[in-house]
């Protein structure tokens, strides 16, 4: 065998190396797009659930139109967010809002028993929970995108190609924060 035929097959499985990772790797941007898709459907559900939310609950809650007004506007803001990091940002904040819009329904007995308000409640927390698994599995995916493009010799070749790190969906800083629970006591117990 000839220097010449070792080099060849050298290159030959060079070649096929970097054809293998360039398909993995864009087998994983794929998956990291479609994981990023679901999550984008899910709260596209929310998104259309909203103004019903705020119509059942606006003729109940007439001294908590703040509220109301908060949750149409941070809807808006997630729906023009530009960067998938702006929208998770935005995301987070509507989250916590409609958290609190429900938090303050507490006080108001004829709408907890509203129909429609109930079974609103009920989809809302279907879609949330939908919502937090498409989270854990796009983090999932960009976990083994991030980690596949950055370790030896897949960095190289990832920089060859322009493939570059995605962001993880985050929590917003206050839901890292411990829950603060306290129990009053109730008079006449």
């Amino acid at each position: 065998m000839g220097i010449g035929t070792i080099l060849i097959g050298i290159v030959i499985v060079v070649t096929l190396a970097v054809i293998g990772f360039y398909n993995g790797v864009v087998r994983l941007k794929v998956k990291v797009d479609e994981a990023w898709a679901d999550i984008d459907t899910f709260l596209k559900q929310r998104y259309d659930m909203i103004p019903n939310l705020v119509s059942t609950v606006k003729g109940y809650m007439k001294h908590e139109a703040e509220t109301l007004e908060k949750v149409t506007q941070l809807r808006s803001a997630v729906q023009n967010a530009g960067s998938m990091k702006e929208r998770a940002e935005a995301d987070n904040m509507l989250s916590n809002t409609l958290r609190s819009l429900f938090a303050v329904a507490e006080n108001y007995p004829d709408l907890k028993a509203n129909q429609n308000f109930l079974q609103l409640q009920t989809d809302l927390k279907a879609i949330e929970d939908n919502l937090q698994k498409s989270r854990r599995f796009y983090n999932a995916t960009v976990r083994d995108f991030n980690t596949k493009i950055q370790v030896f010799p897949g960095s190289l070749i990832a920089g060859i190609f322009n493939f570059v790190k995605r962001e993880f969906f985050e929590a917003a800083g206050d839901e890292r924060e411990n829950v603060k629970v306290s129990f009053e006591e109730t008079k006449g117990e």
